[in-house]
């Protein structure tokens, strides 16, 4: 069963960015009702299927594959919502398929060793984690959206993806509120972890702490250039791009060197 629901949702999510891609690429209009549908009716099912992958008898996974699931799922609930309110539908196109790959890596591979019971405070630290990893996924997607919107602008090519996009202004703005956002929930996940999570230093976890520090200077770095020196356009994006790198290196690859290597 929950293989049917992770391929129903894979389908649903598949066939959702196919059509906002010919939508983005002017083949065909006044399909968002239809895109907006099938992204929810994939999100609930997604849920159903994240759950299922998380919690076990013995405890919760939070192996690389299932967090990744959880991680996909949160981002095509803010990209969702975010679409009710602003011109974000083209995002549709990178996020749909990531959560299509995650939501059957899922089910279909084995549950991971990493089973067990967390307590309120530790599992608050993990889920301020994961909030703040999801946000930072979404702004570098807008990040990337942006270069190719001021590369297009650059070679005067204002037809297709570019043409549905918002003006320049309102995507830098929109990629600096998921910076602020992303930033505050990654400064309270890292006092968190100072609070609740004992030997932080003693559980493999050392190189995943230093590089979240370094990803939060690089967005610190960042915010504050945007206020004092009116950082925007490509340097916003490499910045951007960097801290991810950074999140990501330390957070997934971690767990593909605990789990898969060692």
């Amino acid at each position: 069963m929950l293989i049917f629901i992770s391929l129903l949702a894979a389908t649903c999510y598949s066939i959702a960015s196919w059509v906002q891609w010919q939508r983005a690429t002017g083949k065909k209009l006044n399909v968002r009702p239809m895109v907006l549908l099938l992204g929810l009716a994939a999100f609930m099912l997604h849920g159903v299927s994240v759950y299922h992958t998380l919690h076990h008898p013995s405890g919760v996974d939070l192996g690389l594959i299932s967090m990744g699931s959880l991680i996909s799922w949160l981002v095509t609930a803010l990209v969702i919502g975010s679409s009710l309110r602003q011109k974000i539908d083209n995002l549709f196109i990178g996020v749909f398929p990531m959560a299509a790959i995650t939501v059957i890596l899922a089910a279909i591979m084995p549950t991971s060793d990493v089973l067990k019971p967390y307590g309120s405070g530790l599992f608050l630290h993990i889920l301020l984690s994961v909030l703040a990893y999801s946000i930072f996924t979404l702004a570098t997607l807008q990040a990337a959206l942006l270069w190719r919107q001021q590369l297009a602008l650059k070679q005067h090519h204002t037809r297709g993806l570019v043409a549905s996009l918002p003006p320049l202004q309102v995507m830098e703005k929109l990629l600096f509120e998921m910076l602020w956002v992303g930033f505050i929930l990654l400064s309270i996940s890292l006092i968190s972890g100072w609070l609740f999570v004992d030997n932080l230093f003693a559980q493999h976890l050392a190189h995943k702490t230093v590089l979240s520090i370094a990803a939060w200077i690089i967005y610190a770095i960042l915010l504050t250039g945007r206020q004092i020196l009116g950082w925007r356009g490509i340097t916003a994006i490499r910045w951007t791009v960097g801290g991810f790198l950074l999140l990501m290196l330390g957070y997934f690859g971690s767990k593909l060197v605990l789990e898969f290597l060692l």
